[in-house]
C-alpha cells in the first residue's frame, strides 16, 4: 500500500459511501485511478466489504472503563476471570502504570459498585482507577 491507498482507506473509514467523483476530488487524482485502487483494494483482501452505521441510542445502566495494575505473573488469569464476567464486554492490554483496561457495562451503580470489588478481588490485581462513560461523541466502525 503506497500513501494514495492509506488516503483512500482513511476517507473510506470516515465515509464508505462516499461517492468515487468525490474520493476523486479529496485524493487528487482521476475517477478511474479510485475506481482502480479500490479494486485492487478489495483483490488484495485489504478491503473486505462495506457498511453502514446505524445510531443506536447509549444503552441504560452504567458503563465505565476499568483500568487494571496487575502482577504481571498474573495477567493470564486476569484475562480469563475477566472474560467470565458478563459485565466485562471488552478488555484491552494497554501500557503505563496500568497493564489492562476493561470495559463494563451494568444496570445500575450498586451493581457497578459490586462488579469493582469483585474485579479488585481477582488474585493478582493490584490496583483499579474506573471512569464512567457519560456519552459517545464519536463511534466510527473498525
Amino acid at each position: 500500500m503506497d500513501p494514495l491507498d492509506k488516503k483512500l482507506i482513511d476517507l473510506l473509514k470516515v465515509n464508505a459511501r462516499l461517492p468515487v467523483v468525490k474520493l476523486a476530488q479529496a485524493l487528487g487524482c482521476a475517477r478511474s485511478t479510485v475506481l482502480l485502487r479500490m479494486k485492487a483494494l478489495e483483490q488484495g483482501g485489504i478491503i473486505s466489504g462495506y457498511t453502514i452505521s446505524v445510531a443506536q441510542p447509549t444503552p441504560a445502566g452504567v458503563q465505565a472503563l476499568v483500568l487494571i495494575a496487575t502482577d504481571s505473573s498474573s495477567e493470564a488469569s486476569i484475562i480469563q476471570a475477566l472474560s467470565r464476567r458478563h459485565e466485562v464486554t471488552k478488555v484491552y492490554s494497554v501500557n503505563g502504570r496500568y497493564d489492562l483496561c476493561a470495559q463494563v457495562h451494568t444496570d445500575s451503580l450498586e451493581e457497578f459498585d459490586a462488579v469493582i470489588n469483585r474485579l479488585r478481588g481477582i488474585k493478582g490485581v493490584t490496583d483499579t482507577m474506573s471512569t464512567m462513560i457519560l456519552s459517545t461523541k464519536l463511534d466510527r466502525p473498525d
